[in-house]
């Protein structure tokens, strides 16, 4: 009997490991899985993270290592999304009893949420771009301007105008405390509308590369650029630029959420004790079993030996602050969440505002009918998800969240 902590299933010779013992995991990802696996350049094997669950074009939860060509729809269309966490010297004692006035600050300093309306100024966008916005775009300008040249489709996008804002869905803000009552400040954000772009254009790139080359496939959205070819080069550009992007919107966020904290609670505190800033959509350059191969993680997180990551609960869960242990068999990979057990449109038909207010006691956040998608019992239990995954990362510490916004 093996002692290993993942299972194997098998397609077309290529095997699928899971971490999912204890958790669930539905049959048609499995079989979106398979789809993945019947690919001709997958190197070695696909892994599969506890959160595993069904996605758009490829299987959230899913780490997929290939040579000679990457799947644009792997990555999705939130190119780069990750999370930034930050330890400051604040403990709970030095927080007021209401955090009403915390989390209206932290709403007013970042741009959140969405206008649907046609016509109507997005909320969730900068109208006045803030100097420090505009400042940290200056060294993404010039990429960008080679890509839009390039791909004049994403001139007219959200780029400037979106960096430094949440955006909507499982996207939040939260502060929270640690096992030692330690204030943390965490929140969850991509590269918004410009990275959305980029993932749909190259998407339909690859659809008509396949079309030409007249390449069958088990499924349209696996759709591939080759290496070589024009368009996988301008795609690997574009991702690392998203990605770029990403990460410097989290840190815009981040220092204004500090910023409002300081002014709402009339104190100096440290917010750089410790700092974590990670993707979980994303592709990497790394060298695996002999090769060197671009690592496509959607909906997973780096975990090499010694190398933090983040990986949070629902609204009204834990969430953990975590090192890798750099296992060789998931890719030196670990899950990015609780991972969806239930549909937003199940969500919402299944859950009461009841239910949901009672899940979130002691949180000040939204309790309305509009984030019932985003309420505990949409996801898996995040404990069994790390149970899962023992032999992936270690805990360093546990977070529990006292505020959280949504988009």
């Amino acid at each position: 009997m093996s002692n290993r902590n993942y299972e194997v299933f098998e397609h077309q010779g290529t095997p699928i490991k899971s971490w999912t013992r204890g958790v669930a995991f539905e049959e048609a990802a499995k079989e979106q899985l398979r789809n993945i696996a019947a690919l001709p350049f997958i190197h070695k094997w696909i892994a599969v993270m506890p959160d595993v669950h069904l996605g758009k074009g490829a299987t959230i939860g899913s780490v997929v290592p290939t040579v000679g060509a990457v799947i644009p729809a792997a990555v999705g269309v939130d190119i780069g999304c990750g999370m930034m966490a930050v330890k400051t010297s604040l403990n709970a004692m030095q927080l007021p009893d209401s955090l009403a006035a915390l989390r209206t600050a932290i709403e007013h300093a970042v741009p959140h949420g969405r206008s649907a309306q046609r016509g109507m100024r997005d909320k969730g966008a900068w109208k006045n771009l803030p100097d420090d916005v505009a400042n940290a775009w200056l060294p993404l300008a010039t990429q960008f301007d080679v890509l839009q040249h390039k791909h004049p489709v994403l001139k007219n996008t959200n780029n400037v105008n979106h960096l430094g804002t949440l955006g909507t869905g499982n996207h939040f803000i939260e502060v929270c405390l640690d096992e030692h009552n330690a204030v943390w400040i965490m929140l969850h954000s991509g590269s918004r509308g410009v990275g959305n772009k980029i993932g749909t254009h190259f998407i339909e790139l690859a659809k008509k590369d396949m079309e030409r080359w007249m390449i069958q496939l088990p499924d349209r959205d696996l759709a591939y650029l080759a290496e070589g070819s024009e368009h996988f080069t301008d795609y690997v550009e574009a991702v690392e630029w998203a990605q770029h992007y990403a990460q410097t919107n989290r840190e815009v966020m981040m220092a204004r959420v500090i910023r409002a904290v300081r002014t709402v609670l009339g104190l100096p505190f440290d917010a750089s004790l410790e700092a974590v800033n990670c993707h979980h959509n994303y592709i990497s350059r790394e060298h695996h079993y002999g090769k060197d191969v671009i690592v496509t993680r959607k909906g997973a997180v780096r975990a090499r030996l010694g190398e933090m990551g983040i990986i949070p609960g629902s609204m009204g869960a834990k969430s953990f602050i975590v090192r890798g242990l750099g296992n060789a068999e998931s890719f030196c990979s670990c899950s990015h969440g609780a991972g969806r057990v239930m549909s937003r449109t199940q969500a919402k038909r299944e859950v009461s505002l009841d239910e949901h207010i009672q899940a979130t006691q002691g949180v000040e956040c939204r309790k309305d009918k509009d984030v019932i998608d985003e309420t505990p019992r949409a996801y898996k239990p995040i404990e069994k998800v790390m149970a899962a995954q023992n032999d992936l990362v270690e805990i360093v510490y546990t977070l529990k969240q006292i505020v959280c916004v949504k988009g």
